[in-house]
């Protein structure tokens, strides 16, 4: 007869604190992390976090969905906006993997992956645009199957690839005046830093009759880490800071906070978002 027995604090964090387990299994793990600031009254940001994995006698399916999104201040529902975008796109990606991940036999999407982001991405668009009209958000999702990664992104909020060696690559690209004005060459990256605008968005979810969402399919960081924040993180920390929160945690939990008790300690002038996630196995 077998029997169980709650492990202890001491064997856990023993569990915990190896970070060179190896994982038979093929799978997908992420932590969040989210504070509201040090100078903000409201929480305009919103995430969604899905991991899933199916195991048996074939491969296993590492299967995730991350959502970021960023209501944009100052306008009426920045809140509203932000919340729709994850629910709205987080239900309708789920919806059309329903099929394909937990029928018998699996099923053939009928759409391409990013198809399904796109399409996702405008019914989010057109719901805030007719519930909370004068509202806008930014959204950076990121839809995990297997090693490959389909991205849908519009305004600033951003997903990066993150590597033990230290780099941190951006993977989106943003749509802001500033950015533009330094693609332009009208700014060098120093100005562009220190930009007395730097929050003014060219593209946002809700904002606009028609919206050109960036979607595109890249490979998963392979050792590294995918990371998907507002820029109430990446815009007060610097990626050396980033990289450290993250090399200096025992796990993924610990280096959410890390970066959200980091961007507060900076002053905190925005809300703060983070995904991070990290492919085993």
């Amino acid at each position: 007869m077998a029997t169980t027995a709650p492990l202890s604090d001491q064997q856990i964090n023993s569990i915990i604190a190896n970070q060179y387990v190896k994982y038979e299994t093929k799978q997908v793990i992420a932590s969040v992390g989210q504070s509201v600031g040090k100078q903000r009254e409201h929480n305009e940001d919103s995430l969604l976090a899905i991991t899933s994995t199916i195991s048996g006698s074939t491969e296993s399916i590492p299967f995730g969905l991350y959502i970021v999104a960023d209501g944009m201040g100052g306008h009426q529902f920045g809140e509203v906006a932000s919340n729709a975008a994850v629910r709205i796109m987080g239900g309708n990606i789920t919806k059309k993997f329903h099929s394909y991940l937990y029928n018998l036999p699996t099923q053939a999407l009928q759409e391409s992956l990013q198809e399904v982001m796109e399409s996702s991405v405008m019914e989010a668009h057109q719901y805030v645009q007719k519930e909370a009209p004068g509202s806008g958000t930014t959204v950076t999702a990121a839809l995990v199957l297997g090693q490959q990664v389909t991205i849908a992104h519009v305004g600033d909020s951003r997903a990066y690839s993150i590597y033990p060696d230290g780099r941190i690559e951006p993977i989106t690209r943003d749509h802001s005046l500033v950015k533009r004005l330094e693609e332009l060459g009208h700014l060098s990256k120093d100005e562009a830093a220190n930009f007395p605008h730097r929050n003014v968005l060219i593209r946002a979810l809700g904002q606009g009759e028609s919206l050109e969402a960036d979607v595109f399919t890249v490979p998963f960081p392979q050792a590294g880490y995918l990371m998907i924040c507002s820029d109430g993180l990446w815009g007060v920390i610097s990626e050396k800071d980033i990289y450290r929160s993250i090399a200096e945690a025992p796990n993924l939990h610990r280096a959410c906070q890390n970066m959200v008790e980091a961007a507060n300690l900076a002053g905190g002038p925005d809300n703060i978002t983070v995904i991070l996630v990290q492919m085993v196995g």
